[in-house]
């Protein structure tokens, strides 16, 4: 078969990877423009070790675009881990279509922080979908979709990296197995149990300690490692990373540090706890302890 493979990253070299190694005929990778240091990403390194043409537009929207993928005659496109748009005009080109990955049970979750709001609303069964790329955003038909749990403890981090990362190379081999095989799914998508949510950024993620803690913690973890949940100190900007809910019963108010170890620092939340072991001011994430040496909190000093 052959694929014309969209995107970037490591999931975007991971996926090329495995597809050559199955024997896919990959007739040209797609990702963005160089950064200005001159780094190419990952998937652009991985498709000149293997001998694949690499395009690079600005736009994908470009008229060009188009006629390099009629030129390249495919049966397939493979959008993974693409934040470009991918216009009608270009994803329609290939003979059989396109597909995307996204990492959600579609159609809950749709958008480009689908992981962060699964963990920031609490849930604790998420997963991918692999689909047939139309105009909307995340809105084609389902072609597979594979569930994964989430942990008391998962981060956006550990979610994407550690369960969703792995299953989803593998899934979009699985996916392409299937359209070869013929008369693959196209289950269309439920719109009355869709929900669209926007891109995850500072706005959403101040913490307001005054809520109950399992709300606060699944914030924090869902904000980690980007945008990073905030309060403030000293009426400066703190970012917390890499916590942990430990419930406990005292009469502290919530927001207060309950006390500062060798590494973290103890919030207390409303009914329970809170182990912070990294934060962020205005330079680079250090250890909790040394953010509070650093600013001079102290234990019975109250974030927020």
């Amino acid at each position: 078969m052959r694929i014309i493979l969209i995107g970037q990253a490591a999931f975007a070299e991971k996926t090329l990877e495995k597809l050559v190694g199955k024997g896919e005929k990959v007739v040209a990778v797609y990702c963005p423009l160089d950064l200005a240091s001159g780094k190419f990403d990952p998937v652009k390194h991985k498709a000149i070790d293997l001998g694949i043409p690499v395009r690079q537009h600005k736009s994908l929207k470009a008229l060009e675009v188009r006629d390099e993928f009629v030129a390249l005659d495919a049966d397939l496109a493979i959008l993974a881990f693409v934040t470009q748009i991918v216009p009608p005009q270009v994803f329609s080109v290939p003979r059989l279509g396109s597909i995307c990955f996204h990492p959600s049970l579609l159609p809950k979750y749709r958008g480009a922080s689908a992981i962060n709001w699964a963990l920031i609303k609490g849930e604790t069964v998420t997963g991918l979908t692999l689909f047939w790329v139309d105009q909307g955003i995340d809105t084609g038909p389902v072609l597979l979709q594979k569930e994964v749990q989430v942990d008391p403890d998962d981060t956006t981090g550990s979610l994407y990296f550690n369960k969703i990362f792995p299953l989803g190379v593998d899934a979009i081999t699985e996916a392409v197995d299937l359209i070869k095989a013929g008369n693959p799914p196209r289950i269309v998508q439920d719109e009355s149990k869709a929900n669209y949510d926007p891109i995850c950024r500072d706005e959403h993620a101040k913490i307001d300690w005054s809520k109950p803690a399992q709300e606060v913690y699944n914030l924090i973890r869902g904000c980690d490692p980007q945008p990073g949940a905030h309060t403030t100190w000293q009426g400066k900007m703190m970012r917390v990373f890499d916590a942990r809910l430990n419930q406990e019963n005292h009469s502290l108010p919530a927001g207060q540090v309950t006390g500062i170890g060798a590494e973290e620092i103890i919030v207390a939340l409303n009914s329970a706890t809170l182990t912070v072991q990294k934060a962020r001011g205005e330079g680079a994430k250090i250890s909790a302890a040394a953010f509070a040496k650093q600013t001079d909190l102290k234990a019975g000093d109250r974030l927020g």
